[in-house]
Order: C-alpha cells, then sequence, then structure tokens
C-alpha cells in the first residue's frame, strides 16, 4: 500500500472533531433556542394553569422529545449530518453527543483528550490523525509530537467498551499498546497507518491479550524489531481474525506459527504478508483460507522450491480456489515470469495495486486484458503510456488510477506523458480520482480530461520537474487546470503543479467552490494568487504549499477563512517570523508552529538578513491553545 491510499479518510473527508467541538461556542449558540422555549412556557403560565402542571406537562413533553431524537440521531451515520445537528440547539448538542459512538479526530492538537471524553461518554470507535501529510516526506523535524499516549490513557478510564482504534501518523509506544490491550476488554479493531514508535513486543501484547481481536492492519507504519516472535502470540484457540495486513513489517517473521494461525482463522478475508514471504509460502496460506477477497501478496518471486530443485506448486490454480478474490497488492520483488499465475482471477478483480511492481507494458498487459470489472487500479510509470493505454481499452468501469515515478528525481527521464493520461480520460470515462505523476504534460491532454471525467472528485497531477510549461507549445499549464476546475464540478480535492501563474489560481478561486484539500508545488507568481484562492474556496479545509513565492502579504489575505480551515502549512515560501508573528496576534484561537532544522539554522547564520526567515509555517486550529510538547525545532508564536 502506499501513503496515498486511504486518504481513505482522505482525499473526500467531513469535518474534523474540532469543528464538532465549536459547537461548545456552537451549543451556546443554540441558547437562543432554550430562550424561545423559556418564553413559551412563561406565555403559557400566564393562561391560569397551575404551574406545577405546567411544569409537569413540560418536563414529560421534553422527555418524549428527547426520546425521539436520540431515535432519529441513531440513524445519522455521516459526520457532516451529526455536526450540523449538534449545533442546532442546547438539547441536540446533548442528545447527539448521547448517540455518537464513532468519532473521528483530524487533528490531534485541535481538542484535547479531557474534552472529548467529557462530552462523548458512549464511544466504541475512534479515529485520529496526528502530522500532517508532508511528514511522508521528511519535511518535518523528529520527534515533532503526535503522541497517543494522553489519548489512550484518557480513553482507558471513559471508553471501556472501546471496540476500534485507527490512526494516522501517530506516535504510538509500546506501552500504549499494552494499556489498550488491558483496558478494553471487547477491544476488535487496531489500524496503525503511517505511524511509528513501537515494535514487535507492543504488537505481540495485543495479539496475546485481545482475544476479540478481529482486524489488525499495520500499513506503511514504521514498526521496530524488538525480537519478538508477534505472530506466536495470538491465542491458540480458534480466532476472530477478518482482516490481518503487516506488509510494512521489513524483517522476517515465523511463518511455520503464520500458517497455524491462518488455518484457525476461519472468517479471515483480508490478509497482506510482508516481504520475505515467497510466492511457494503464499500458496499453502491460501490453501488454507480460500475464502480470501482481499490478498497481498509478499515478494511474489523465486520460490524455495526452485532452490532446491523440487517441482513449483499449481500456483494457478490455489488463485483459481479463491472465488472471492476481488482486490490483489504487494508484488514486492516481483518475478515477472509468475504473473500468469493470476489470470485465473483477474475477471473478478475491483482492485488491482501494482505500485511495488517494476513492469514493462508487455507483462502488463496480458494481466490487464482479463481486468474488466477493474475500479482501482495502481502502478508504476514502468507501464508506459502502451501499458496505459491497454488499461483505457479494457477497464471500462475504472474509478481510481494512481501512477507514482520509479525514479522520483526531478530530472529523471519519465516513461509517461500525455499520451497515456489523455488515453485514459477517453477510455475511463467513470473516472473519479487520478494521482499522476509524469515529467511532461500538454494543457490539450488536461483539458481533454475535464471534458471526458467529469465526474472527477480527486484530480492530482504531479508535475515533477520544477515550473515546467505545457512540453509542446510553451505556454503555463493555467488553461489546463482552469478546464479541470470549470469542468469537474464535483472536485474537492486538487493538486497542481508545472508553470503556472497568476491566471491559475484566478480559476481555482473562481471555479472551485466544493475544493476542500489543495496542494501547490512549485506554483504563482505572486501573493495575489493566493489571495484568489482564499477569498474564492470557501469551503477550503486543507492548504498545503511548498516551494512557492507566497510572502507575508498572501498569509494575511486569508485572516478572515482560517478559523474555517483545518490547517495551512507552508514551507520554503518567502514567510518572515514578523509576518506569521502577526497572524498569530489577530487570532488568538489559531497555533502557529514555526520550524527549522539544524541544516536550516546553520544556512540562516551563513546568510545576511535570513535569520527572520520561515521555513516552514504549519498553523492549525484548536480550542486547547498551544501545546506543551514541542520539541526545540518548534516554536510556537
Amino acid at each position: 500500500m502506499r501513503v496515498d491510499q486511504a486518504e481513505e479518510m482522505s482525499e473526500d473527508e467531513d469535518r474534523s472533531l474540532t469543528s464538532d467541538l465549536v459547537g461548545d461556542g456552537g451549543a451556546g449558540a443554540g441558547g437562543g433556542g432554550d430562550a424561545i422555549a423559556e418564553s413559551a412556557s412563561k406565555t403559557r403560565n400566564c393562561t391560569g394553569c397551575s404551574g406545577d402542571v405546567t411544569a409537569s406537562a413540560s418536563a414529560s413533553a421534553e422527555n418524549i422529545l428527547h426520546n425521539v431524537l436520540e431515535n432519529v440521531l441513531h440513524f445519522l451515520t455521516s459526520r457532516r449530518d451529526r455536526n450540523a445537528a449538534s449545533l442546532v440547539c442546547k438539547s441536540w448538542y446533548r442528545v447527539e453527543a448521547l448517540t455518537r459512538s464513532d468519532l473521528f479526530i483530524g487533528n490531534c492538537y485541535a481538542v484535547s483528550p479531557r474534552r472529548v471524553t467529557s462530552r462523548f461518554n458512549r464511544v466504541r470507535s475512534v479515529s485520529i490523525k496526528g502530522k500532517p501529510r508532508f511528514a511522508d516526506f521528511n519535511l518535518m523535524p523528529d520527534n515533532w509530537g503526535a503522541h497517543f499516549t494522553p489519548w489512550v490513557a484518557a480513553m482507558a478510564k471513559s471508553y471501556p467498551w472501546l471496540e476500534r482504534v485507527y490512526l494516522k501518523r501517530m506516535s504510538v509506544t509500546d506501552d500504549d499498546l499494552a494499556l489498550l490491550a488491558d483496558s478494553f476488554p471487547g477491544f476488535k479493531e487496531l489500524v496503525l497507518f503511517c505511524c511509528e514508535g513501537f515494535g514487535t513486543s507492543g504488537i505481540a501484547v495485543v495479539a496475546a491479550r485481545c482475544r476479540h481481536l478481529r482486524v489488525l492492519d499495520l500499513i506503511e507504519s514504521d514498526v521496530a524489531d524488538d525480537e519478538v516472535d508477534w505472530i506466536s502470540c495470538f491465542p491458540e484457540k480458534e480466532t476472530c481474525l477478518e482482516s490481518l495486513i503487516f506488509d510494512c513489517v521489513e524483517f522476517p517473521i515465523n511463518f511455520e506459527a503464520l500458517q497455524r494461525l491462518v488455518s484457525r482463522s476461519p472468517s479471515l478475508k483480508k490478509l497482506g504478508v510482508n516481504r520475505y514471504v515467497s510466492i511457494a509460502q503464499l500458496y499453502h496460506l491460501m490453501i488454507w483460507a480460500p475464502r480470501l477477497t482481499h490478498l497481498g501478496t509478499g515478494s511474489f518471486s523465486t520460490s524455495e522450491a526452485v532452490v532446491h530443485g523440487d517441482s513449483e506448486p499449481d500456483f494457478a490454480s490455489a488463485f483459481a480456489a479463491c472465488k472471492s478474490l476481488v482486490c490483489l497488492s504487494g508484488f514486492k520483488d516481483i518475478l515477472p515470469d509468475y504473473l500468469p499465475c493470476i489470470y485465473p482471477v483477474c475477471a473478478n478483480l475491483t482492485t488491482l495495486n501494482l505500485s511495488f511492481a517494476n513492469i514493462t507494458p508487455e507483462q502488463l498487459k496480458p494481466v490487464i486484458s482479463h481486468c474488466h470489472k477493474l475500479q482501482t487500479f495502481w502502478a508504476l510509470d514502468s507501464i508506459c503510456d502502451e501499458g496505459l493505454q491497454a488499461v483505457a481499452s479494457t477497464c471500462k468501469e475504472l474509478r481510481e488510477l494512481r501512477v507514482f515515478p520509479v525514479d522520483p528525481r526531478e530530472d529523471a527521464e519519465g516513461p509517461i506523458s500525455e499520451v497515456g493520461f489523455q488515453a485514459i480520460s477517453e477510455g475511463c470515462r467513470k473516472l473519479q480520482y487520478i494521482l499522476y505523476f509524469c515529467q511532461r504534460m500538454t494543457n490539450a491532454a488536461v483539458v481533454a480530461m475535464s471534458q471526458n471525467c467529469q465526474d472527477l472528485v480527486v484530480f492530482r497531477l504531479c508535475i515533477m520537474g520544477r515550473h515546467q510549461p505545457d512540453h509542446k507549445t510553451g505556454d503555463p499549464m493555467d488553461e489546463g487546470f482552469g478546464a479541470i476546475v470549470i469542468n469537474c464540478k464535483k472536485l474537492t480535492r486538487l493538486a497542481i503543479s508545472g508553470l503556472l501563474t497568476d491566471r491559475a489560481f484566478s480559476y481555482i478561486g473562481k471555479y472551485g467552490k466544493l475544493v476542500r484539500t489543495l496542494s501547490v508545488a512549485f506554483a504563482g507568481n505572486s501573493d495575489l494568487a493566493l489571495k484568489y484562492v482564499l477569498e474564492g474556496c470557501h469551503r477550503l479545509q486543507k492548504l498545503e504549499i511548498r516551494d512557492s513565492p507566497f510572502g507575508d502579504g498572501a498569509l494575511r489575505s486569508g485572516l478572515h477563512h482560517y478559523y474555517n480551515m483545518r490547517f495551512l502549512w507552508m514551507s520554503a515560501c518567502k514567510l518572515s517570523r514578523q509576518g506569521c508573528q502577526e497572524v498569530a496576534r489577530a487570532m488568538p484561537h489559531l497555533v502557529v508552529e514555526v520550524m527549522k532544522s539544524d541544516d536550516d539554522n546553520e544556512n540562516d547564520n551563513q546568510v545576511e538578513g535570513m535569520e527572520d526567515h520561515v521555513q516552514v509555517l504549519y498553523m492549525y486550529r484548536s480550542l486547547e491553545g498551544p501545546r506543551d510538547d514541542t520539541p526545540k525545532s518548534v516554536d510556537i508564536l
């Protein structure tokens, strides 16, 4: 899996819990409704009825309304709908809190664990996000924060019936995992996505003590090797496991224990193994788990049988026996000769992730020709334009496409271009999500995408060379991105790159009315560009900017909107400490963090006039004010 997945709380996320908890103020606003009710009650008292009788009748009516409302709110599953309901009045605010069992916290520093647990006391599922996305690209200091410790400590006291925890970009310790395992006797699901700080010792405790565990997914996380055989720690009797994913674990596991675990997990539907599981070992796992719907294949390379000169198992028959398989991923250290093994399942696949498989168009085409039901496809750019053309001609149901670079250097010779991009737009008209890394692009191809795929919700075009124009005309890419925001009226997430002037930003501000997440790299002429966006995109929640010429004036242009956003990230721009300080003074409920690495400090000391320069700005709303766990490399203004 890639970091981009799952932006499955992502890339189409609802309002964070922070906005829910602005309901502390919202409930106050709802006080107007209570005042009206009180006035009506006084009016009724003037009609000559007994005060006691009226009070009793009012209390009874209130209880009935409370019960009705509670039953109705149980049917509200959308976070946005629940947020809106909580702001109607104080009574709705209270009832909504009582009926909410699933919490989503988009920024772990936006609200305190104490505030959350005091308001919501019937919670069974918690999802928490920590660091911003640029942490994935080493643009944040080490030990920045996002600690799970205070959260699990608070939940252990308040949520004894907690069943599910999803963490993304959080710092998690083995002690945190031990407390989690000991505090929630009915705990069922743990998903750690891009997390760090823990090792096999902590995972072993979860496996041993969470007797009802159904999901243990370790995705793109940094897991330390404590030399603990965590696979052997699951209960010896039949387990409840439905999903086990550990493809990010970068060291060998006890395969015999894994095979026994799979054999006594009859409900297992999702299995993702790491690169230390060979295709021969995978064969044995599949024999024990024919009901799998999702499979991460591990290395998919030469088996032990070949090494010892023995005959190989019939891998294709093992895949053919998995009649329910709809999602395939993994393929690390792939030996393309084994790709024909998956032919029997291709006709049923809705998701195929080849983003670790460095294969050629000739190796891809026989696979993709069977994938007529495919809706999600991830690949490396090694498949070239020719491979994308094959996808376009076969996969008419495709909804999501992500193409990653084999060589991420800016000056690399990329094997894909506008040719494959335009082929996809012409062949896959139902496309809703595209992430496309390339070295060259044209306005005409982007305009064609906007016209052919008007259901696009996420458009992320990453032209890796800095300030690259339309490689045929030499023009800026303004008209292409302008066409995307004009024609794709469902667009909520946009990433822009290439040679872009302020004109492109004026298009985004004028037409991108639903855009909630905007990512900008190496783009824009002046502060006016950012002003267009901040004044025009009223629903903007997350704004990520790097290596662009925006300064203090651009930053000040968003003062009217920052309280409505989840965060603003700016790195390698033209910000000054004084300008950031002015924003911090003007907006006391924002946390304004500025960061510098040791290298940045050394460089600033060598360059005159750079002492006031801000290398990284991370600004987010918070009900709690500045945090108290910042490292030395982070200043809160």
